[in-house]
């Protein structure tokens, strides 16, 4: 490849593992988690995590912020929480001249990584101001176009849909996620590690290894990785086997999905595994790095029917019959 010296994948792959490195001297047991929140900020897409309360999500997007040296800024989602709360509006300021005017006040998207705290605690209309910036990059205040800064990344957490007091997301929306990734519970030894790192006189505060212009720049090399055609035709057969309708598709497809990933599923697939490529030094993407991202980025986008649902089928168990199902055919 002519634009990408095998010297800046080197620094790419060193740089994140440091970052990792740093993240994990606070954060005990989320190692993949905090894997999959790196490969979505250098795809340039937004995440969605959920768990329960109290596993650390929020302290942990805190800690990526401080890593990276990005502004950050944390947004409680509840159900009075208005679209003007998250997007700033205009206010009433005496100016100069000695008259009044319209000054804008930047609202908590106006950040480099935003947390959206229980999402699924909004109402639908502040959903979507939200998920209208996820897509665009801007806001519209009073019919005025704004951009919102770069590197701009949403983490939105949400707790899991049977807790009272949610709004699901609607499946359109949750296909705005480029990943979406579950937070287990730790283990206990796990348990007592958060115990002692963080009920001790001292917290330890983690160094800035990288900033805003490292991980833009991450972001547009990322774009330079090579698909060859063979493992692109992979990820569009795996696409294609999430369809109950498709032929050759497996039978626990046909039984248990109503429907499958759409093209947005493959734009992401290809996103993030490009990223993954990345931060292993490689100038391609290989079929393992296609299956290595499936179950983050396809985990919300297959929806179940019925007879899927009543069984309490886990998506991670279709995927995995899917990728099943390809070695199968070669």
């Amino acid at each position: 490849m002519t634009n990408i010296e095998e010297k800046s994948l080197l620094e790419v792959k060193e740089k994140i593992i440091a970052v990792k490195e740093e993240i994990g001297k606070f954060i005990v047991g989320q190692d993949e988690v905090v894997a999959h929140l790196l490969l979505g900020i250098f795809a340039q897409g937004h995440v969605l995590l959920e768990g329960l309360p109290g596993l650390g999500k929020t302290i942990l997007v805190r800690k990526i912020a401080e890593v990276m040296d990005l502004r950050f800024s944390r947004v409680q989602f509840t159900p009075d929480l208005m679209p003007s709360d998250i997007t700033g509006t205009n206010m009433i300021q005496p100016n100069e001249a000695g008259g009044q005017s319209f000054v804008f006040h930047e609202g908590p998207l106006f950040s480099n990584i935003v947390l959206a705290d229980e999402i699924n605690r909004a109402t639908p209309k502040t959903q979507s101001a939200l998920l209208e910036a996820m897509g665009e990059r801007t806001v519209t205040v009073m019919g005025e176009m704004r951009h919102l800064p770069a590197p701009f990344f949403v983490l939105a957490t949400q707790n899991p849909i049977e807790l009272e007091g949610t709004y699901p997301l609607p499946e359109a929306q949750m296909d705005r996620f480029i990943m979406k990734i579950d937070v287990a519970y730790p283990t206990r030894d796990e348990l007592k590690e958060i115990a002692r790192r963080t009920t001790s006189p001292k917290l330890q505060g983690l160094e800035q290894l990288v900033d805003a212009n490292f991980v833009v720049s991450v972001q547009e090399l990322a774009k330079h990785i090579l698909v060859a055609d063979q493992v692109l035709d992979y990820a569009v057969n795996v696409i294609m086997a999430s369809h109950p309708e498709e032929p050759n598709t497996s039978e626990q497809v046909k039984k248990y999905i109503r429907y499958g990933s759409g093209p947005r599923g493959l734009q992401s697939l290809i996103a993030i595994a490009k990223v993954q490529a990345l931060f292993n030094g490689r100038f391609n993407v290989s079929i393992g790095d296609i299956k290595k991202v499936a179950f983050p980025v396809l985990r919300h986008r297959l929806f179940l029917n019925f007879e899927g649902e009543a069984a309490a089928i886990h998506t991670d168990d279709l995927i995995r019959e899917i990728l099943d199902s390809l070695e199968e055919r070669v």
